[in-house]
């Protein structure tokens, strides 16, 4: 790969996740999710962000990493996927860097525990690894819809 891309730096447990940029709406503090009873437990329910129902998934639980447990430093990334308008709870949102794709190898074979269909690729930073995670992925197309669901309730 060649080129640039901008970054979002992001933390699960005490592992650097990344993003493009793009794809994120805002950053928030976590705040009171309304749970909805009957959907799936990554799911945490729904909150109201500037006027917009925005249901919230706890991307460890997505990833069957445990359960968030909430710090300061807890926050939502509201992203796009699919259409819908959705807030993904991470341990801590870092840093945006710059991101020199050429530092950028394959995760097939290399990451294990994680739908390799989430990670775009690992790169190769001077003192760390960072996964970069493609959003679009962690929710397949039954899960998007019982998503959507939430918000027509």
């Amino acid at each position: 790969m060649e080129g640039q891309s901008k970054v979002i730096v992001f933390r699960l447990e005490d592992q650097e996740y990344g993003t493009d940029i793009q794809k994120i709406r805002s950053i928030e503090r976590l705040q009171e999710v309304t749970r909805i009873p009957n959907v799936p437990e990554f799911i945490k329910g729904v909150i109201n962000l500037r006027g917009e129902v925005t249901p919230i998934i706890d991307l460890k639980e997505r990833l069957a990493m445990g359960q968030t447990v909430p710090t300061t430093e807890t926050r939502i990334l509201i992203v796009e996927i699919s259409d819908i308008q959705l807030g993904v709870i991470v341990d801590a949102a870092t840093d945006v860097i710059d991101l020199d794709l050429s530092l950028v190898d394959s995760a097939t074979g290399v990451i294990h525990g994680i739908n390799e269909s989430y990670i775009e690729g690992v790169a190769k930073l001077e003192h760390r690894l960072l996964l970069l995670l493609n959003l679009d992925k962690v929710l397949n197309k039954e899960e998007i819809n019982e998503v959507k669901e939430t918000i027509e309730v």
